[in-house]
């Protein structure tokens, strides 16, 4: 399992709180870190209206766009950004919303992933010009039909790319529990037969946020993408689904946890420890009364009862109809050599 640390705007048009999210994240355990990159005048109109779920709680009154270009990092702030990521060995996973941001984000960034949003899915040129540059593609299914899932799959195998991963899930600031239907990721699975994972948006705040993306690994997910911000009380912009630091390694650690107690579908030898159990737990063949030498040993002289030293009772009819060489006392294992 993978862990992609979302930033999205949560840097609230900082690049030193970009770059102190970028370290948070790699202090916590994230495998990539994801980041947004939009040339606004190429994404957007000017005229986009405000309104719920368009940019976090608290600002839906705002003129989108004007608040979107204050807190827009500049090209050359995202060098120095990169810069940072390429310091401290995170690897980046950029979305670029526009074909000028995809151009600057191959040239400046080169990260060593994509990722696309559903709203691109019909842009056949866009997936085209990603495509071909033939990196790993975190295709973000949330709010797509199967129909246009398929015909971006079938853009990037047309360009010798099937190096993509089907990422569930969206951000509804937040999003509620029963929208979460992390069961379907199998089924996208078994459909398109290509790696899937979870971009879990589960309200931050709710202790399930760190619980719920370790639930994915039983569902075959290979990814899991969370939004991280440095202080949810601070409440920067996408902060709605987002963990903080602390519990986003909390989340990694439990994630982990559940990798390794999910373990291997196929059938293995049995562990040492599952050696020494089945040892401690078998029943042995012990006498069920005082038994004399010489004594032919019948069923009712015998008795299963958990010992430590004996015959197993798979064992027992090879001793049936032979005789004992001493005595034995009730409850005494019954070994080969006293027979």
């Amino acid at each position: 399992m993978k862990i992609i640390a979302e930033m999205a705007w949560g840097h609230d048009g900082s690049v030193t709180q970009a770059i102190e999210l970028l370290c948070a994240a790699k202090k916590a355990g994230a495998d990539l870190f994801s980041i947004h990159i939009t040339d606004l005048p190429s994404y957007m109109v000017n005229y986009y209206g405000s309104g719920e779920g368009k940019v976090s709680a608290g600002r839906e009154e705002l003129d989108v766009y004007k608040y979107l270009t204050q807190i827009n990092l500049t090209e050359d702030e995202w060098e120095i950004f990169a810069k940072e990521a390429k310091n401290c060995s995170m690897p980046l996973c950029v979305m670029p919303n526009d074909s000028k941001s995809l151009r600057f984000s191959e040239e400046k960034i080169n990260p060593d992933a994509y990722v696309i949003s559903a709203a691109c899915f019909v842009e056949v040129d866009f997936l085209e010009e990603v495509a071909k540059l033939g990196k790993l593609t975190f295709f973000r299914i949330g709010g797509a039909y199967l129909g246009e899932i398929e015909k971006a799959i079938e853009v990037f195998k047309k360009n010798g790319n099937q190096n993509v991963v089907l990422l569930y899930g969206f951000q509804n600031y937040p999003t509620k529990l029963e929208e979460t239907n992390l069961a379907f990721l199998r089924t996208l699975n078994k459909m398109f037969n290509l790696e899937v994972g979870l971009a879990d948006h589960i309200d931050g705040a709710d202790e399930l946020a760190i619980i719920v993306p370790s639930l994915a690994t039983a569902y075959g997910a290979t990814y899991i993408e969370k939004h991280i911000t440095l202080d949810r009380k601070a409440k920067s912009e996408d902060f709605e689904s987002a963990l903080d630091p602390v519990q986003f390694e909390k989340m990694g650690n439990l994630i982990k946890a559940s990798e390794i107690a999910i373990g291997k579908s196929y059938i293995t030898e049995l562990s040492a420890a599952t050696l020494r159990y089945r040892q401690v737990s078998r029943k042995r063949i012990v006498a069920n009364s005082d038994l004399n030498q010489g004594h032919v040993l019948g069923f009712n002289d015998l008795i299963f009862k958990r010992c430590d030293i004996g015959l197993t009772p798979d064992q027992v009819d090879t001793i049936i109809g032979r005789s004992l060489k001493q005595n034995v006392k009730k409850d005494d294992a019954i070994t080969l050599n006293l027979i």
